[in-house]
């Protein structure tokens, strides 16, 4: 059984903020929204709405990835905000450190994807079952030494675990993943390497095009 312990509540990085909405840099190792049992209610929404009552979520990101996630002001917000997610007008970037050096220098995963329901929350690829799932990528950066390669994601569709799986099933799983990397790959981070680091999106009241960045921390 894997214990729950989030990082220490040292301030929120806020981002971005205005009266419709909060972009939160989330850190690795922090559920998105509340778990089940007393022992994860510490997430990032709680500790949003300590300081902002009003915010609601309207995406999540995985307790091990760290970086961006857009949180809205009150339920009118927060139904525009899931309206374009929905909608696919909000475009998101992630970078990741995979296992071995990628052979393309960019291309388009598409593997259709449905929970692994003995193995649940794994996601599996599945050609019968599954829900058409695409991510796009570009390399950054190779490590002969180490044989890893740092890579740009942009996923098309928002499918739970998409990232992770895609690269699994391409023979490049994420360094530090614990569902989908060997014990060996799992050894070589000491958390996931994947982190959201750029969104964009019109502003549900103006249209402005908002874009985002988040600093990479590995």
């Amino acid at each position: 059984m894997i214990i729950y312990t989030p990082p220490p509540h040292t301030g929120l990085q806020i981002l971005y903020q205005d009266d419709s909405l909060i972009v939160v840099d989330k850190p690795a190792g922090l559920l998105s929204v509340p778990g089940r049992g007393a022992d994860k209610q510490d997430c990032m929404i709680s500790r949003v709405q300590t300081e902002f009552p009003d915010a609601l979520t309207v995406h999540r990101l995985d307790m091990g990835t760290s970086g961006i996630m857009v949180i809205a002001r009150g339920k009118a917000m927060e139904r525009a905000l899931s309206i374009l997610f929905q909608t696919r007008q909000v475009h998101k970037r992630y970078v990741a450190v995979v296992a071995g050096q990628m052979a393309e220098a960019c291309g388009e995963i598409n593997l259709p994807l449905i929970t692994d329901w003995p193995n649940r929350p794994r996601q599996m690829v599945s050609f019968e079952l599954g829900k058409p799932s695409s991510t796009r990528y570009q390399v950054l950066e190779q490590d002969a030494v180490a044989n890893t390669t740092r890579v740009e994601l942009e996923p098309i569709t928002g499918r739970t675990h998409q990232l992770r799986v895609h690269l699994q099933a391409l023979g490049h799983p994420i360094l530090g993943d614990e569902l989908y990397a060997s014990a060996e790959i799992l050894a070589q981070a000491p958390r996931l390497l994947l982190h959201a680091a750029c969104i964009q999106f019109p502003h549900p009241q103006s249209s402005t095009i908002l874009t985002i960045d988040s600093p990479i921390p590995f």
